[in-house]
């Protein structure tokens, strides 16, 4: 297996030039003058696990953003909710919905693999095709799937049945479902019924990969997996192998790295580790101003590299989950350095240290005036969210404490 570590010297880039460099790529120095759909693509998707974070992401990272916009997207089915990456679902445009679920297919594929014990006699080739005709007939939810397959294989375990359903199909959650304002069970169907796109044929078919979560090498699949890590570096990067395998839940993508090689400029961290960008992508200087942002649970920034430290400082890893339930997060000066809940029209921050004091992060100064002025900073953000997201459009107040008071 190749070494992550680089055997070459390149230029060293640390960690504030990573964080800068990211932030730039992530839409997160300054609001971007861009509709709510080129950003969708541009970020290659927003996680979604939760209905609201994809609208606060683009808050945070939009000039105007309003939620009606990404709702009006929702309801069109320009944009829609399907699993995808690291098995979760996310809010993708529908022409990146068609092109990456392929792409993380092998990963289903070893999801489903890992409750073969409850499929024992189950032809998944069949299970797929009746699934497919049960939710392409009306939109149904995952409860409704399992009994309709247990007609089939009543021995069989049920959630076995509705793991292997979910990832042998690419199933869209069917509006109102995801749009701001509105409520709605969760009910699928297959994405080439709610886009009508022919293209969808080769969605769950494992097209252009391998077994096991591996990268095959046919070559239209190699096409698409290099488009895809240049897509990636254009939003995540600069990156390792692994940082891009942690994003997309895959292993063995070293080689779509290598025959891109010649097309990427590498760097290095401070550890050594190979990290490849694209040329012309931009990379501010370590001193360039971060605004604070409030980014909601799940944000992508978060969870796309295998190195976190790039936003995470490590005395601060798992600061931003209790058991399983992730909270929001507060950058300041690019870097994490709280938590927030929005509570009616209250937005409570809780810092995980006075801001005078964070001088981890780079750039805080210790005297009063600079904590005062931090502060107002973060209150003039939160006014920004409040004024934009608050349900009833009436704004609200922004206090410091514990969001769990």
């Amino acid at each position: 297996m190749a070494s992550t570590t680089s055997r070459t010297t390149h230029p060293v880039l640390d960690t504030r030039s990573l964080n800068r460099a990211t932030l730039a790529r992530q839409l997160l120095l300054s609001r971007a003058e861009m509709p709510a759909k080129d950003a969708v693509a541009h970020l290659l998707g927003l996680q979604a696990q939760n209905v609201k974070p994809p609208y606060f992401q683009l808050h945070a990272r939009l000039a105007g953003f309003r939620p009606a916009e990404l709702a009006g997207l929702m309801e069109s089915r320009e944009v829609l909710r399907i699993v995808t990456m690291r098995s979760t679902i996310h809010t993708h445009t529908a022409q990146d919905a068609l092109t990456l679920r392929p792409l993380v297919q092998p990963a289903r594929d070893r999801e489903v693999n890992n409750f073969r014990k409850g499929l024992v006699g189950v032809d998944l080739d069949r299970l797929a095709g009746l699934a497919r005709d049960f939710v392409e007939e009306e939109p149904r939810t995952m409860g409704e799937i399992r009994e309709e397959l247990l007609k089939e294989w009543p021995d069989a375990d049920p959630q076995s049945l509705s793991v292997a359903a979910r990832c042998r199909l690419p199933l869209v959650q069917v509006t109102p479902r995801g749009v701001w304002g509105r409520s709605g069970q969760v009910r699928l169907t297959t994405l080439g019924v709610w886009v009508g796109a022919e293209a969808e044929a080769g969605v769950g078919a494992g097209a252009g990969a391998g077994v096991e979560g591996e990268v095959g090498e046919v070559d239209d699949g190699a096409v698409a997996v290099d488009d895809a890590v240049l897509r990636y570096l254009g939003a995540f990067g600069p990156a390792s192998v692994k940082d891009m395998q942690t994003w997309a839940g895959l292993t063995r993508l070293r080689e779509a790295f290598e025959r891109l090689r010649p097309r990427l400029v590498v760097f290095q961290d401070e550890n050594g580790v190979e990290l490849f960008d694209l040329p012309e992508a931009p990379r501010p200087g370590a001193d360039v101003p971060a605004p604070p942002r409030f980014l909601p649970e799940f944000d992508n920034l978060l969870l796309s590299h295998a190195d976190r430290t790039r936003v995470i400082a490590p005395e601060l890893k798992g600061r931003t989950w209790t058991g399983n339930q992730a909270h929001c997060v507060l950058l300041l000066d690019g870097f994490l350095a709280g938590l927030w809940k929005l509570d009616g029209n209250v937005l409570t921050v809780e810092l995980f240290e006075p801001v005078g004091s964070l001088g981890s992060l780079g750039s805080f100064e210790s005297s009063s005036g600079a904590t005062k002025d931090r502060r107002a900073e973060i209150v003039a953000e939160g006014e920004v969210l409040l004024a934009a997201m608050a349900e009833d459009g009436a704004g609200g107040s922004v206090r410091f404490g514990s969001i769990h008071g």
